[in-house]
């Protein structure tokens, strides 16, 4: 019998391990965008996380005509007023490198006493299928913003988000841990459930 397909729908090869290796024990074929053919970008014009998310997969769901996953996430600092906020991967300007942006946010909290750096991560997951949105899952993760990057695992802000629990950056965690602990983790453990009661519906 062949087996169901799903689309992750992020550009983001990162996302895309992470939810391919939190979810494997579904019996189903992932597909990314690429793999689908899909090189439109719907436009992320929500005002929350949750809105961005469901606009991704309601709308790669249309366009791939195939059940879809879609998240979007945000990091929020105390310090710069919750900025990056929803938009991490745009902040200080459209043509930053990733690590250009976390080095920029080093700058500016510069000389900000530890416990003046609390942040935290947030990840909304929305399943959606060509008819419309079915379900969302939010994780938080706590932290503090590192004074200085450490880490080579991972990707975005990862080398500079600490997590005082685990004496370490998010870069630096085991990565069956990180997927227990983090934003991501969390949303996806709560989605799961969800997942598998649709696919067994099937």
């Amino acid at each position: 019998m062949d087996r169901e397909r799903v689309l992750i729908a992020t550009h983001n090869q990162g996302k895309v391990t992470e939810f391919i290796e939190l979810l494997g024990d579904l019996e189903v074929e992932w597909l990314t965008l690429q793999q689908a053919g899909i090189s439109v970008e719907i436009p992320e014009d929500g005002t929350t996380l949750l809105e961005n998310a469901r606009l991704k997969a309601e709308g790669y769901a249309r366009l791939a005509g195939l059940l879809t996953l879609a998240d979007d996430t945000g990091l929020e600092i105390d310090a710069l007023g919750g900025a990056p906020g929803i938009y991490p991967a745009r902040y200080g300007g459209e043509h930053l490198t990733m690590r250009q942006r976390y080095e920029l946010v080093l700058r500016q909290m510069a000389g900000t006493p530890t416990e003046q750096r609390a942040a935290r991560f947030r990840c909304v997951i929305a399943i959606a299928n060509p008819g419309g949105a079915l379900a969302h899952a939010e994780g938080v993760f706590e932290g503090l913003i590192a004074e200085s990057p450490a880490g080579d695992g991972g990707f975005g802000y990862d080398p500079i988000f600490y997590v005082p629990e685990q004496g370490m950056t998010v870069a630096q965690l085991p990565t069956g841990l990180k997927h227990r602990i983090s934003h991501r983790g969390q949303a996806i453990q709560k989605i799961a459930p969800v997942l598998r009661e649709l696919l067994s519906s099937k």
